[in-house]
């Protein structure tokens, strides 16, 4: 008989959660305007917003942050990291940052300006606010199959190779760069195949344009690759990583996913000319170039979650429970993003809600069913994410309008699914029930999700 499956770590430190009644959440997500990211994190069960900075560091990466040089210059923190950037990707110059954003914002600041426009694969909210923000265009160029929730294909997140080549071929002038987010977020966390990145390589030297790689969950990426793709199989995940980055000129990095740390970013490139020229803003945003927004302490433990986690076993580890949750929901019949992500659940929130309509956010709409059900907290990926068009500042309801459950690495256990998938059967039979969503009171301008106010309707 084989053996079931178990994770491939052990637990030895655990912290408290408290269960709240559908009274207290009822007042708490009024106080909060309908917006989960204005709760306070004890007034949350269960929590999935984000699996971006959540996850548990291992027993090495604690010890390492006791080694940690906190030198303002020169620190050996930044070259044990700079030495594992390079190993895993081969690009030689590196910039630390305080996360993903500021690595962004950095590289965007030299390279990103008014006019520009820059083809993605469903570039993420901070993506295109910083490409927006700077009066350019994110302009989407992913697959159209990611838009078929119900349709199972291995690689959902994939660059379409014709919708690219029209952009350069009709804008090629104003494109300063192609960027790939492996994986896929925005898409409901899904890979993009090696086959797809050469694709795009070739393209953009035909066009003689850079490419950048979002890089927040390379590793997962590299796992689909290993188990989906054919011919790679027998390649480690460290191989494959490598093979990821030779197709690429760069990267910006949220290392607060698959890092494995609670704060941390880099850039990293083969450029010299674009780490000369990016530098400045680091100075500028961040602070000295080796250290940019990170303590010694949080380096040492980034090289050494990067380590663990390019290994097979922790990510297996770690999709298996999304996995785990995806055949629950499949169970209970609730449409989600086929097949299963490498972070989360995106559940198709029209396909639940099919009385609330689009101008009423069904996703924002469910993300608050969801809370008040259980006490769980998941994000609005979809039309509050979306934003205004830059230029009509219509509502853009063309993408997808998703409710993202993202599982934090090493943190809650099958028994956690379990509940999660539960409290979602039980909203999805009183689905019919509810009809009305919400409504914007208030909103910023840009990357409004975070501090929107919305009233029920």
């Amino acid at each position: 008989m084989e053996l079931p499956f178990a994770e491939s770590w052990k637990i030895k430190m655990v912290e408290p959660i408290r269960k709240s009644t559908r009274q207290e959440r009822e007042q708490w997500i009024k106080e909060a305007h309908y917006n989960v990211f204005q709760l306070k994190a004890e007034q949350v069960y269960i929590d999935l917003i984000t699996d971006s900075g959540t996850g548990a560091m291992s027993d090495r990466q604690w010890a390492g942050m006791m080694l940690g040089d906190e030198s303002y210059a020169g620190a050996s923190s930044f070259f044990k990291l700079k030495d594992m950037i390079t190993k895993l990707t081969g690009f030689e110059y590196v910039i630390p940052t305080h996360q993903g954003r500021a690595a962004e914002n950095v590289l965007f600041s030299y390279l990103v300006h008014e006019g520009d426009i820059v083809p993605g694969n469903s570039h993420f909210d901070t993506t295109k606010g910083h490409i927006e923000g700077r009066k350019a265009i994110a302009l989407d160029c992913t697959i159209d199959e990611a838009k078929q929730t119900q349709l199972e294909i291995p690689f959902k997140g994939n660059v379409d190779p014709k919708k690219l080549e029209k952009a350069l071929q009709e804008h090629g002038d104003r494109i300063p760069f192609i960027i790939v987010t492996i994986t896929n977020n925005t898409a409901g966390g899904q890979p993009v195949s090696m086959q797809n990145l050469r694709e795009v390589r070739a393209i953009a030297d035909k066009y003689h344009k850079p490419v950048v790689f979002d890089s927040a969950r390379f590793a997962e990426n590299a796992y689909f690759i290993k188990t989906r793709e054919e011919g790679y199989a027998d390649k480690s995940i460290k191989e494959i990583t490598r093979e990821m980055f030779n197709l690429a000129d760069a990267m910006t990095m949220s290392a607060k996913k698959d890092g494995i740390v609670n704060m941390g970013g880099f850039i990293a490139t083969r450029l010299k000319e674009w780490y000369e020229g990016a530098k400045g803003f680091c100075v500028q945003f961040e602070g000295y170039l080796t250290y940019g927004g990170m303590n010694g302490r949080d380096m040492n433990a980034l090289a050494i979650g990067l380590d663990e986690n390019t290994e097979f076993d922790n990510l297996e580890t770690r999709i298996h429970q999304v996995q785990y949750l995806a055949k629950k929901l499949d169970e209970y019949g609730i449409p989600y993003q086929r097949p299963a992500g490498g972070h989360a659940i995106f559940v198709d929130a029209p396909k639940v809600l099919t009385c609330v309509p689009k101008e009423e956010f069904p996703a924002q709409t469910l993300t608050v069913e969801l809370y008040l059900e259980a006490g769980i907290r998941g994000c609005e990926i979809g039309y509050l994410l979306a934003d205004r068009d830059p230029v009509t500042r219509e509502n853009r309801f063309g993408g997808l309008d998703l409710l993202r459950l993202a599982i934090p690495r090493r943190v809650y256990t099958d028994n956690h699914m379990d509940v999660i998938a539960v409290a979602l059967k039980n909203v999805y039979e009183r689905r019919e029930s509810i009809t009305r969503g919400v409504r914007i009171a208030w909103e910023a301008p840009l990357m409004r999700h975070f501090t929107v106010q919305l009233e029920r309707l």
